[in-house]
């Protein structure tokens, strides 16, 4: 796929990319949804519930690495052949503030993309009340499962 990083994406593909997102168990469990979806650049969003909390009230760094890993490969995914699926071979992230609000997003972009390998920056941030806050940055590395379409029925 040709074109700029953050370029609107055909609606067969982002119909595809939200299928596959739909079929992730924890995704669902965690109340997180896909935002926005452009070329090389996926956003979710997980609202805040005290089931996602850690011992101080702050989102637990496990669901805020879940939805930047997601982040991440989703919008590898934008970028790979449409007989493929993806998944991730590593990804590091650091957590720079209390994670506290109403809800946080992660934004995954590419930066780049390749035949087999794509790298993606994470970053995470907080909405709350008082403003909008950088709360995790991270690195990606995705692997596009070339031939191996994303249904269902390959995951068996």
């Amino acid at each position: 796929m040709k074109g700029k990083i953050g370029a609107a994406v055909d609606p067969a593909l982002e119909r595809r990319i939200r299928d596959s997102f739909g079929r992730q168990g924890l995704m669902r469990h965690l109340g997180a949804a896909i935002h926005e979806v452009r070329r090389g650049l996926v956003t979710i969003r997980m609202p805040f519930r005290p089931e996602l909390s850690q011992q101080h009230g702050y989102f637990h760094a496990g669901g805020t690495s879940a939805i930047a890993d997601s982040a991440g490969g989703y919008a590898a995914y934008t970028m790979f052949p449409e007989d493929s699926s993806v998944l991730t071979v590593e990804f590091k992230i650091n957590l720079l503030n209390p994670a506290r609000g109403d809800a946080l997003e992660a934004v995954g972009k590419v930066v780049k993309s390749g035949k087999t390998l794509t790298i993606c920056q994470l970053e995470v941030f907080a909405d709350a009340a008082e403003g909008r806050s950088l709360v995790a940055i991270g690195q990606a590395t995705l692997i596009c499962m070339a031939g191996r379409p994303d249904t269902p029925e390959s995951a068996r």
